[in-house]
């Protein structure tokens, strides 16, 4: 996900409250599990913000395990909520949902670049969709937001644990995506665990950094970006 990130003032702490527990209420829904099954098709999902006060979002629906593009929509909004670090699902999800229910393909899965339990209360944007939507989902994100880790190895497939600094706790997996290159964070969100957001993030390497989900739906958001400037 590309975040906007405004300067301004703190943030309301009201607000920051309400979110807070909103946050709580959520991760007692998460659910870590195995998929029931092999997916069949595998989602995308990136959203980005082409102005402050704008959002696009876009899933791409892929089939699996050959990566065949079989859809792909967006969804281009206004953004009503303020940015407040650490809670960026909350200005994402509702453009999200409405890209997510122009789908013809509904996904068995669905990949976020972002964060899914890898998160400092553990409700990244991948957990947050997966609770509104009742998916299976997993976050790979670029940039690590909590945790430590030790760096993999150098080449492609090599993996690293990424735990909560204070408990030890298991948050993700460091994903060295390609030879040389900086690593991914993959964390499950929502109905899927560990093993299968780390299993199908490799399956999904097609020499490039990024796995083909997000990487074709980051494609997408660009030429959609071109045709929401054409229209407008």
């Amino acid at each position: 996900m590309a975040y906007y990130r405004p300067p301004g003032p703190p943030p309301d702490p009201v607000l920051v409250q309400t979110l807070t527990q909103q946050q709580q209420e959520m991760r007692l829904r998460v659910r870590a599990e195995p998929l029931a099954q092999e997916p069949r098709l595998i989602a995308g999902c990136d959203s980005s913000f082409p102005t402050p006060d704008t959002i696009l979002s876009v899933f791409v629906v892929l089939k699996f395990p050959s990566l065949e593009l079989v859809e792909k929509v967006y969804n281009y909004g206004v953004v009503d909520m303020p940015y407040v670090p650490g809670f960026l699902s909350f200005r994402e999800a509702p453009n999200v949902i409405e890209a997510f229910a122009k789908l013809q393909n509904k996904p068995d899965v669905i990949m976020v670049d972002g964060h899914g339990i890898a998160h400092p209360r553990r409700m990244g944007i991948a957990a947050h969709l997966g609770v509104l939507l009742d998916m299976p989902t997993f976050g790979v994100a670029k940039q690590k937001l909590t945790g430590t880790f030790v760096e993999p190895g150098p080449e492609r497939g090599q993996i690293s644990p990424l735990t909560d600094a204070k408990t030890g706790e298991l948050i993700g997996q460091v994903i060295r995506s390609k030879d040389k290159v900086l690593p991914l964070f993959v964390s499950p969100g929502h109905r899927c665990d560990q093993a299968t957001a780390t299993r199908l993030t490799l399956a999904c390497l097609r020499g490039y950094k990024l796995p083909e989900p997000t990487r074709l739906a980051d494609h997408w958001a660009e030429q959609f970006k071109k045709e929401v400037r054409q229209a407008q």
